[in-house]
């Protein structure tokens, strides 16, 4: 338990019904009862634990009352951080917030800093890195399924799985050292066999977790989407049909559309990070020219694209031309205006999935969603009950475990000495030992919860 006490605002700022203060650590009581007062001076609050209270925030310095306040007294170590820890309910409003937290600075806390709370939680045992992780991933979850992962890795699940595959590691360290120790015992032709066994089974492990990863980050980051294609296409329209709002400007003129505008939305769980791009053309105007170079970069980017074509001026020569320069896995052909032109044949085959749509009428968004799902999830496997990897750094770790392994599959049949290849299984052990913390640096760990936010 760490010696001083840290406070923060823990909710959103801004108006609304309830916004709260919280404080830990070991004088989290004596502070808050410097600054709370109650009923009669009452503070058998102090002897309550996990229960609410009611009480005015007051500046012990003036005697001026603050706000009409609930408030609950949580005792170590069955708290979030295991340390003692007061949350404050004030009305949800910044100046009654902010003047809380003015007096219970004063009264002895430290303004804690971003992610420290959860720090304090890791630290003090309750929760590993990984776990830690996942609490900023369920804050900003864009979708169910994010929401589904980031619980899962809470509850332990990415945790668990990665404990059972370093446990084999030690057992696998164990074996070495045995033969190691006592050559004279021959037992390492047996002893090699195992370990040559234990090995492979540990790189099926790792590599099934790699093989997630993808579909772990696209639910985590989402999935960056650029609509693209020539000008006057409806390009912007389909950017408001698909977030169901008015959100580009569209017009008949070519070249609206000259800077980039960028939202996020939810395809049957998958959120996707869509961008409008300016119409891909030959022009003069240095503005638009500097949009479609742009436009290009976004294309060249993106973990999407949505090549929109018009129905009534189909497969042009700039729509070819378009067309070439795309990588056809990650493309979907989006013929938009087809209640304009809803006789529209064509003798082409095209490489890429095709969808017909009106962005005007919404005729053929169900089909789009439904081609945007399987095109992202294909080959990938779907989310379930299967222990999913998410972020980058944990898939990081992983991958590096992983080639150590193999380095030291390729040594057992080449014969390098144990003593040597015990370095590439203790170097797997404390790459999985970064992900939950075990073998975790401070400079890493000051990364990492620098990019939560405060209160947090």
């Amino acid at each position: 338990m760490l010696d001083d006490s840290i406070a923060a605002i823990s909710t959103s700022l801004g108006e609304g019904g309830v916004g709260i203060v919280r404080i830990s650590g070991r004088d989290a009581f004596r502070i808050a009862d410097k600054v709370i007062s109650t009923a009669g001076g009452n503070s058998n609050w102090l002897k309550e634990s996990h229960r609410m209270h009611y009480g005015r925030i007051a500046d012990p310095a003036t005697g001026k009352i603050i706000d009409e306040v609930l408030f609950s007294a949580m005792k170590a170590p069955k708290t979030y951080t295991r340390e003692d820890v007061v949350e404050i309910n004030c009305h949800g409003g910044y100046i009654p917030l902010k003047e809380t937290l003015r007096v219970v600075l004063a009264a002895g806390a430290r303004m804690a800093e971003p992610g420290e709370f959860t720090k304090r939680a890791f630290l003090n045992g309750r929760i590993d890195l990984a776990q830690a992780e996942a609490v900023i991933d369920i804050i900003r979850a864009k979708t169910e399924n994010a929401l589904k992962i980031a619980v899962s890795q809470l509850d332990g699940r990415l945790s668990e799985k990665l404990a059972f595959i370093q446990d084999k590691i030690l057992t696998m360290l164990a074996g070495m050292e045995a033969v190691i120790d006592f050559p004279e015992e021959d037992i390492q032709e047996e002893s090699n066999e195992k370990l040559t066994g234990s090995t492979g089974e540990i790189i099926g492990e790792l590599e099934a977790l790699l093989k997630l990863a993808a579909t772990g980050k696209i639910y985590r980051e989402g999935v960056k989407t650029a609509i693209i294609g020539r000008p006057n296409v409806g390009k912007s329209s389909l950017l408001n049909s698909l977030l169901g709002q008015e959100r580009a400007i569209v017009t008949s003129i070519p070249g609206t559309t000259r800077d980039i505008i960028q939202e996020t939305i939810n395809i049957k769980g998958i959120p996707l990070v869509l961008t409008d791009t300016a119409g891909l053309r030959e022009t003069e105007d240095l503005v638009e020219k500097i949009g479609v170079r742009k436009a290009r970069e976004l294309a060249r980017e993106a973990d999407l694209l949505l090549l929109v074509m018009d129905a009534q001026d189909f497969y042009t020569q700039e729509d070819k031309r378009i067309l070439r320069e795309l990588d056809f896995s990650k493309t979907i052909l989006v013929i938009n205006k087809i209640d304009l032109n809803e006789t529209l044949s064509y003798k082409e085959e095209f490489p890429i999935p095709v969808v017909k749509i009106s962005s005007l009428s919404g005729q053929g968004m169900t089909a789009l969603e439904d081609s945007i799902e399987e095109l992202i999830t294909q080959g990938k496997a779907a989310l379930s009950e299967t222990v999913i990897v998410s972020r980058a750094r944990h898939e990081d770790a992983i991958y590096r475990a992983n080639k150590h392994m193999e380095e030291l599959l390729a040594g057992f049949s080449t014969g390098v000495p144990l003593d040597l290849l015990s370095i590439d299984l203790r170097s797997a052990w404390e790459a999985l030992g970064e992900i939950n913390g075990s073998t975790v640096t401070e400079d890493l760990l000051d990364r990492i919860f620098s990019d939560f936010c405060i209160g947090k």
